[in-house]
C-alpha cells in the first residue's frame, strides 16, 4: 500500500501504478482474509483478532485509501427506522429483523423537526468524534491515505429515519412537503459538516445513497430543487478548507454526476451501474474516479470472466490520472476465494501504466 500513490492520484498526478481499494473485503470476506493473511479468522472470531486480520489484509492487498465515516451514537435517538438486514456476512451473522417506523402517518413524517427530534451535539463534541475516527484510521492502516467522513448526508439520512416505505409514501404524496423535511434535515446536519471541515483529515468521504440500481426514484427535478442545493451548502465548508472530497453513492447516478460535481467534490466512488465510460469521458481528467468493478463476474463467473471485468475497468481508467480500481457491490463471502485471488492477481498485473 502506498500513501504516495494514493495521494498522487487524489491530486490528479497520475502515479505510475493505478491505485486500488475495496469497499469491505477486509471485514466481510473472512475466508479470503484468512487465505491472504494466513490468519485463522472467521466471522465468529473476537473483534480484536478480526481487526488485526483486517489491517494485515489491507496491507497485503495494497489499499491506497480506505473509506471511513463517523456519526455520533444515538444521534437520532428513538426517531429512526431499523429496516433490518438481510444475510450478507459469513453464516448470515448480520441478519436482523426490522423494527416499526416511529412515524405512523405521512403527516407525522412531514412534520419532522430534526432540532427537536434528534440530538444536537456542539461543535467541539463533533470535532472530537471526527478526529478520533481519523486518528484510528491513521493508526490502524498506516501507509495509506487516511480519512473520515459522513454516511447519513441527505437521502441516506431520510432512509435511516423513515425507512423506505414511509419515505416513498411521504415523497410520493407530498413531494414539496418532503423537500421541506430535507431542507430542515440539511440545516440540522450542517454542524456535522462544519466540524468535519475543521477536522485534521485531509481526505473526507461524503456518502448519500440517493438513487436505486435503475437510477432516480423521485423526479429529477425534485433532486435539483431540494437535494443538490443542500449538498452544495453542506460541502461548502469542506471546499473552503481545502479538503479532498470523495462522493460515494450506490446505484446508477450517471444522470446526476454533473450535479454532484457542481457541489465541489474532488471525485466519485460508484458502482458498476453508473456508466464508467461516461464518467471517464466527462470527468476523467478533472476528478478522481473510484470503482465500477462488478462483483457478479467474481461471484458467478470463470477466471476468464474475472479477467475480462478487470480489463474493462482498467482499460477505461488507465489514462485517468485519478482512477482507483475497486470492486463495488462489496465483496461478499460467497465470492469463491480462488476468483477473488485471481482478481487481485490480474489487477496487479495490469496496474502498471
Amino acid at each position: 500500500m502506498s500513501y504516495e500513490d494514493g495521494w498522487a492520484a487524489l491530486n490528479l498526478e497520475k502515479p505510475a501504478r493505478i491505485p486500488h481499494t475495496e469497499m469491505s473485503a477486509e471485514w466481510y470476506h473472512c475466508p479470503l482474509v484468512a487465505a491472504v493473511t494466513g490468519m485463522d479468522i472467521d466471522v465468529d472470531s473476537p473483534v480484536e483478532d478480526r481487526e488485526k486480520a483486517c489491517a494485515a489484509f489491507v496491507a497485503a492487498w495494497n489499499y491506497d485509501v480506505h473509506m471511513a465515516c463517523y456519526f455520533p451514537p444515538n444521534a437520532y435517538g428513538d426517531n429512526w427506522t431499523n429496516m433490518g438486514h438481510a444475510e450478507y456476512a459469513q453464516y448470515g451473522r448480520d441478519f436482523e429483523r426490522p423494527t416499526e417506523c416511529p412515524f405512523k402517518t405521512v403527516s407525522q413524517a412531514l412534520a419532522l423537526d430534526p432540532w427537536e427530534a434528534f440530538a444536537s451535539l456542539d461543535h467541539g463534541q463533533l470535532l472530537r468524534g471526527f478526529n478520533e475516527s481519523y486518528d484510528w484510521e491513521k493508526r490502524f492502516y498506516p501507509g495509506i491515505v487516511p480519512g473520515t467522513g459522513i454516511y447519513h448526508t441527505l437521502m441516506s439520512g431520510m432512509i435511516a429515519v423513515f425507512g423506505w416505505e414511509m419515505l416513498l409514501t411521504a415523497a410520493g404524496e407530498n413531494p414539496e412537503g418532503f423537500g421541506h423535511v430535507v431542507n430542515r434535515y440539511a440545516a440540522w446536519i450542517q454542524r456535522h459538516y462544519n466540524a468535519l471541515a475543521d477536522s485534521n483529515a485531509e481526505l473526507v468521504w461524503v456518502h448519500d445513497d440517493m438513487v436505486w440500481t435503475e437510477g432516480a426514484f423521485l423526479h429529477p427535478s425534485w433532486y435539483r430543487r431540494y437535494l443538490f442545493p443542500n449538498m452544495k451548502k453542506l460541502f461548502a465548508p469542506l471546499v473552503e478548507a481545502g479538503k479532498k472530497i470523495l462522493f460515494v453513492c450506490d446505484g446508477d447516478y450517471t444522470q446526476f454526476a454533473k450535479d454532484v460535481a457542481d457541489c465541489g467534490v474532488t471525485g466519485f466512488w460508484f458502482e458498476c451501474f453508473t456508466d464508467l465510460k461516461y464518467m471517464v469521458e466527462t470527468f476523467g481528467q478533472t476528478h478522481v474516479l473510484i470503482g465500477n468493478g462488478d462483483c457478479r463476474p467474481l461471484t458467478f463467473g470463470t477466471k476468464d470472466d474475472v479477467r475480462a471485468e478487470v480489463q474493462r475497468c482498467m482499460s477505461l481508467g488507465r489514462e485517468c490520472p485519478g482512477y482507483f480500481m475497486c470492486i463495488n457491490g462489496h465483496m461478499p463471502p460467497n465470492i469463491p476465494v480462488e476468483n477473488a485471488l485471481h482478481y487481485y492477481d490480474v489487477y496487479t498485473e495490469l496496474s502498471r501504466r
